[in-house]
């Protein structure tokens, strides 16, 4: 994959109403103690309008919980109430974190990789839990910084330290420092860090005083950059092309301080290539569930717009401008993030598609440009028509309106499945499973890509349950297989 560069929060806000979507290059990283959240505000003073936001009091309280949690003992297999208090500020840590990721930050955790920027006293004085806390919460990685002040008086053992007090896989966590005085990055690093991030003091720093490491196994490297004042858009560009060549493809990535949706849009587009004439770039058009909608094209231009409101914007060549699908024929689509494929020619876009008449991608007025969709799509959509217009005699209908009939044919074709013994027959179980289970679903207003989001979100997490079976829900299901 090439090396794309993505926005690092410092001090602006997550989003305003000029860049909604700078998330949706895939990647994101956090301040979280200066980084505002979202602002109504879009002019430039609410650059560095931290103060006035209550985003830091609400990660401070997150800190506190996971304190909380740090100082129950639960070593003591036998004491049952002290391991049901950990669990319990675990829990309530884990919702502060999620509700401040996705509400005060406006972010998609379950499709934008995010990381979280923790200092080493906050994990330290957890004991490690608030980094478990934000990877359980969604994070994908958690950035240990060395503080600046310390990195001549041990700030590197200390950082390490905190790495081992985080207990989670080497693979999330990221250490970050300044390019200044670097260490050699031995085993006693990347044993413990998937990921090395090295804050440059300027664009021209990155070439001279670092040199591109030439491991492609041990780790990987995030070059962190800020945007100088008065430095020009091709400097810009010319600099980040340069460094993303350097760096080679899955060897790392570049992430931005600050940038503007027009910054991060050119750039990005930097590091890609094309070989068509009009210098446009083949995109695939996606939902949640990586389902193909359409193929269009995008532009420098388009890629900006995008970013900036947050919907899907394409390059049309019958009109030679831009495309705001929906602006027309109200089936816009939300913009949940953008891929580069592996030759670094072609992009993907994937939205969840819209319409107050019908969610149209296709001209023809059907989801995708080919045609109806099959399988459990194709089921999604009759269901949400029956939901609203049933024909006389529809068992659907019956489904939708007889609450208790619906729960007892779960239960019942849930423990079909678990006793069916043969391909052929487990294949059949599932299908019913399926259908009761979207018919519950549809009735709720839930669809296929909500619970995709929520299984992608799952994955993220490194505190796992034990798994076990629950009682009370073994009998309640036993009454009404009971009854039958």
């Amino acid at each position: 994959m090439a090396c794309l560069p993505y926005p690092t929060f410092l001090q602006s806000p997550t989003q305003t109403p000029s860049t909604q979507s700078l998330s949706a290059v895939g990647r994101v990283r956090i301040h979280p103690l200066t980084c505002p959240g979202i602002s109504d505000n879009d002019s430039e003073s609410s650059v560095g309008a931290s103060s006035s936001s209550a985003a830091p009091e609400e990660y401070q309280a997150i800190i506190s919980k996971c304190i909380q949690q740090s100082k129950v003992v639960d070593t003591d297999t036998t004491d049952k109430e002290n391991a049901k208090l950990r669990k319990k500020y675990m829990k309530e840590g884990v919702a502060m974190a999620s509700s401040y990721l996705s509400q005060t930050l406006g972010i998609d955790v379950s499709i934008v990789d995010v990381e979280i920027v923790l200092n080493i006293d906050s994990i330290t004085e957890t004991d490690g839990c608030l980094a478990s806390c934000f990877l359980d919460a969604g994070c994908a990685y958690v950035v240990v910084r060395v503080k600046q002040e310390e990195e001549k008086d041990g700030g590197l053992a200390k950082a390490l330290e905190a790495c081992d007090a985080t207990r989670v896989p080497r693979e999330r966590l990221v250490l970050h420092m300044k390019n200044t005085g670097m260490p050699e990055i031995g085993n006693e690093i990347t044993s413990r860090v998937g990921t090395i991030s090295i804050q440059m003091a300027s664009l021209s720093s990155a070439f001279t005083d670092w040199n591109v490491p030439t491991s492609k196994k041990e780790w990987k490297c995030v070059v962190q950059l800020s945007i100088t004042e008065g430095l020009s858009k091709d400097d810009l560009i010319a600099s980040v092309s340069s460094l993303s060549k350097a760096i080679g493809e899955n060897r790392g990535s570049i992430t931005l301080v600050d940038p503007t949706a027009e910054q991060l849009g050119l750039c990005y587009a930097a590091c890609m290539k094309t070989d068509r004439p009009d210098g446009l770039y083949t995109t695939v058009v996606c939902t949640r569930s990586n389902e193909a909608l359409g193929l269009v094209y995008s532009s420098k231009a388009s890629i900006i717009a995008a970013l900036q409101c947050g919907r899907g914007v394409y390059y049309s060549r019958s009109r030679n401008g831009l495309w705001r699908k929906g602006d027309t024929s109200g089936h816009y689509q939300t913009l949940h993030r953008i891929d580069v494929d592996c030759d670094g020619d072609a992009l993907r876009f994937t939205v969840t598609q819209n319409g107050n008449d019908c969610k149209a991608f296709c001209h023809l007025n059907t989801l995708t440009c080919w045609g109806e969709p099959r399988g459990i799509r194709h089921l999604e959509q009759t269901l949400v028509a029956r939901l609203h217009d049933a024909p006389a005699g529809s068992y659907t209908k019956r489904l939708f309106d007889d609450e208790a009939l619906l729960r007892d044919k779960l239960v019942e074709e849930a423990q079909e499945l678990s006793e069916a013994d043969t391909k052929e027959h487990v294949a059949e179980e599932l299908a019913d499973v399926l259908y009761f289970a979207m018919v519950r679903a549809a009735k709720a207003g839930v669809s296929i890509d909500d619970a995709v989001s929520e299984l992608d979100k799952r994955a993220r997490k490194v505190t796992r349950r034990k798994g076990d079976s629950k009682e009370f829900r073994i009998k309640a299901g036993e009454e009404i297989l009971g009854k039958k």
